[in-house]
């Protein structure tokens, strides 16, 4: 847990300045069983009213400087703990933007929301522990053994044997308890899984009416989460009765040695009042330091998941001195690749080679499976070659500031993400700057501005989360004019135009025909008719190119391209 060197080098001096305050407030709580036990032996039994009003305007003004220390210390503490809690949050936030689609599978989308969330709620409330109590009750536990022995020292035995008492079942508490806080977090990131499918797919689950099956799913993972929780508090159900019951042992037992010393005369009454008042608050500071451990016990559980993801390397290697293109011509080359998303798994793509020049459209077309988006995600670098080498304007893209690599690379991923927001906000993702010409502009090219005008607030329509209030054509011919906004070199089409009619996505491909003249396109479809048009079309099978080039050359030379065609279109056509 190193990672938390940076917020203790951050916070070390305000956690002083809330140990003054917290010092203050437990001294003075100390003092006044000292001086109540005073007030009562000789104000009391001297009956001199004087010194009972003198020493109870003392304790109102410890008291006061108490109370005052109390409101400064929660002040800084809460103020603290909320900034440390945001800090870890957003550092957490931005370790989890630099991983790779590698890392992301790895610990799956699910388990990153509950550390970012629930994890660092415990990890912050356990910070903001420390500076009210988790320092408090050691001083007061520590100081009222002291006061009590300046009190009377071999009474002052009693409370010494009752501290490794409590010690001990605290420790054995943390011991056995910690698995199951671990168990806890686990069980939440399962639920946080369930429920985050169910709401993506709630459409499809109505849809097939599998409200039951949802129920019985959600029911399994939230019951493991209630047993492991039930398991946790089992074992920390013991440990607040057994701390109360050893001290009140100890009370007993002050007031049976102390009764029998008041009556032979080596005690007096007000000093057994001030042993039972350090007593209660030795129990109050155990009780404290049991809750403070019981937040510790569940704080470190997530400290260690939130640390897993600062210690994950991301499995883009990133070179001390990248190389920024400063005028991108948007070319790409593949030379001899092979990929495969798991280090001893079967390649995805096999021995890939080829040069895409630029402004050249490549179509890719292939059975689903055969390894097209795959091949795709190399060039942003999304994921990196297993051997290989991918290159962008004769640059391998692992040398490359991948900043500068994807400000030149705009992509429409098949399955379309719109985002809360009108229409204009969605459509200037790609480019915030862009004016409302460029957004409309772009708009008629992918054939989006005439169902944008169709409504009537126009391009500041507002959009569900998701696009809800959006058929998935629509959805689609937005996501291409956010990626034509965006002026790239390099633009990847992946079978992004499946849910558009035919005739819509044939006007589509004649504007963006004329808009594309300098970009570079690469385009990935199952329909045939989407990719006859391209300069050259690369047929894929297995990982593997099996062909390559213009819709004439491989209708003569490629039989599953023919099969295809045939299958798609119809040899009448020929």
């Amino acid at each position: 847990m190193d990672y938390l060197k940076k917020y203790i080098n951050m916070y070390w001096k305000k956690y002083i300045v809330v140990f003054i305050f917290l010092t203050a407030e437990a001294t003075c709580d100390l003092l006044q069983p000292t001086i109540m036990s005073k007030i009562i032996d000789k104000g009391v039994g001297g009956k001199d009213i004087n010194y009972v009003l003198k020493l109870g305007g003392l304790m109102l003004l410890i008291t006061g400087i108490g109370a005052i220390s109390a409101v400064v210390r929660n002040i800084i503490s809460s103020n603290v703990s909320q900034k440390f809690g945001r800090e870890l949050r957003f550092d957490l936030f931005k370790k989890i933007q630099s991983f790779s689609f590698d890392n992301v599978d790895k610990f799956h989308g699910a388990s990153l929301m509950t550390r970012l969330t629930s994890d660092v709620t415990q990890v912050q409330n356990f910070a903001h522990g420390m500076m009210r109590i988790f320092i408090k009750a050691p001083i007061l536990c520590i100081g009222s053994i002291v006061m009590a022995s300046l009190i009377n020292p071999s009474m002052s035995l009693i409370l010494i044997g009752v501290v490794p008492i409590v010690a001990a079942l605290i420790f054995i508490n943390m011991k056995f308890s910690y698995p199951f806080f671990i168990k806890v977090q686990k069980a939440l990131d399962k639920v946080n899984g369930v429920m985050r499918e169910y709401l993506a797919g709630i459409r499809l689950v109505k849809a097939f009416n599998r409200f039951s099956f949802e129920i019985e799913r959600f029911e399994g993972v939230n019951g493991e989460l209630a047993e492991a929780s039930t398991k946790g508090m089992r074992v920390m159900s013991i440990l607040n009765p057994s701390i109360t019951l050893t001290v009140n042992i100890g009370i007993v037992l002050v007031l049976w040695f102390g009764g029998i010393k008041v009556n032979v005369g080596n005690m007096k009454v007000g000093q057994i009042i001030a042993f039972i008042n350090y007593m209660t608050q030795i129990l109050f500071s155990l009780m404290m330091l049991s809750h403070v451990f019981t937040m510790f016990i569940r704080a470190k559980a997530s400290a260690e998941r939130i640390g897993e993801v600062f210690s994950e390397e991301s499995s883009l290697m990133i070179k001390e001195s990248p190389v920024n293109l400063e005028r991108a011509l948007g070319t790409v080359d593949f030379e001899e690749v092979y990929f495969s998303y798991d280090d001893n798994g079967k390649p995805v793509l096999k021995d890939i080679t080829f040069h895409c020049e630029a402004g050249e459209t490549i179509g890719i077309i292939g059975s689903t499976g055969s390894g097209k988006s795959s091949l795709v995600n190399l060039i942003p670098r999304f994921y990196d070659v297993t051997s290989g080498t991918v290159k962008v304007d004769g640059i391998d893209v692992r040398d490359m500031d991948i900043k500068s690599l994807r400000e030149i690379i705009a992509i429409v991923p098949q399955k379309t993400t719109l985002f809360s927001g009108s229409i204009l906000d969605n459509i200037r993702w790609g480019d915030k700057n862009a004016t409302i010409d460029e957004v409309k502009r772009v708009a008629k090219v992918s054939k989006a501005h005439e169902f944008i005008s169709s409504f009537p607030e126009g391009y500041d329509t507002i959009l569900g989360q998701g696009g809800v209030n959006l058929s998935g054509g629509q959805k689609q011919r937005l996501s291409i004019a956010r990626a034509l906004v965006r002026k790239p070199k390099i633009l990847i089409l992946d079978d992004c135009t499946s849910a558009v009619d035919v005739t819509t996505e044939s006007d589509i491909r004649k504007e963006m025909k004329s808009y594309l003249k300098d970009i570079t396109c690469i385009l990935i479809a199952q329909r045939i008719t989407s990719v006859m048009s391209a300069d050259r079309i690369i047929v894929l099978d297995n990982g593997v190119i099996i062909a390559m080039g213009s819709h004439e050359e491989l209708m003569n030379s490629c039989d599953v391209y023919k099969d295809i065609f045939y299958s798609q279109i119809g040899k009448r056509v020929m």
